[in-house]
């Protein structure tokens, strides 16, 4: 992940998925904020263990937040698919734009 190895990074937004830090073999930059945001039944991050690892992120790494969204759709944000889903990604929009808002 470019938030995690660049030193010059300002935050990072993660849909639909994540990875545990360890995959990129450093910590979190201390200071970088983090969202994740995903809907709460969609199968695929909770098989895959997303899920948990959003939730270990977000209990390790000060800066970080997670929001889940009612629903099962796994691209619900993309509103060229099936899977979109209007209000959440009203809310996931309205989430980003608060969170770019606060990027020094």
């Amino acid at each position: 992940m470019l938030a995690q190895t660049r030193p010059c990074a300002k935050g990072a937004l993660l849909f639909s998925g994540c990875v545990p830090t360890s995959e990129f073999g450093c910590p979190w930059p201390p200071g970088v904020p983090l969202q994740i945001h995903a809907m709460d039944a969609d199968e695929l991050p909770v098989a895959d263990g997303d899920l948990d690892v959003a939730r270990d992120l977000v209990e390790t790494i000060e800066s970080a937040e997670l929001f889940l969204y009612p629903g099962n759709q796994h691209l619900f944000a993309d509103n060229s698919l099936p899977d979109y889903d209007e209000s959440a990604a009203t809310l996931l929009k309205q989430h980003v734009l608060s969170f770019l808002d606060n990027i020094e």
